[in-house]
């Protein structure tokens, strides 16, 4: 018996957010082996949401495969179509947030987009690595993070 039970409209939201997910974990021939629920689970605690394919022309023992697995895992088991299981497990929160901040600025993606000038033409995406010393301006721009001046000093004048 699974872990999480879910509501009919808790499943069909589940559902339609796995609509555009490949799978991530395929049952072969050997069946549901450790190895496979390791990397089922390994990705329950990644993604949360996870589609799983099955080699198996048998619907009645992908069935049962769906239960055993979420069974193992303490997921919900979500749809079963085809050859595809869903299953769903709440994501865990990390152990120490606090170790995170601690360890500073690194790389980043950013999106930037430019917009045209003229309103006809699609604006354009475009993805960058920003570095812990970059910064992006508001042209769109990559610059180096210049380090700011403690305290607001101002220069006198002699006059």
């Amino acid at each position: 018996m699974p872990a999480i039970v879910l509501t009919p409209a808790q499943r069909k939201e589940h559902r339609a957010a796995a609509h555009h997910l490949d799978p991530v974990v395929m049952i072969g021939a050997d069946g549901l082996t450790d190895a496979v629920a390791k990397e089922a689970d390994a990705a329950l605690k990644a993604h949360g949401l996870i589609k799983v394919r099955v080699f198996s022309d048998d619907r009645a023992a992908r069935e049962a495969l769906l239960g055993e697995l979420a069974g193992r895992l303490n997921a919900a088991p979500i749809q079963h179509i085809g050859k595809l299981l869903v299953l769903w497990r709440p994501i865990p929160m990390k152990a120490a947030p606090e170790a995170e901040a601690d360890r500073g600025a690194g790389p980043r993606v950013v999106k930037l987009v430019k917009f045209s000038k003229s309103g006809n033409h699609r604006a354009t995406v475009k993805k960058v690595k920003v570095l812990g010393n970059e910064r992006i301006t508001a042209g769109g721009l990559i610059k180096r993070a210049k380090p700011r001046a403690a305290g607001g000093v101002k220069k006198k004048t002699l006059g």
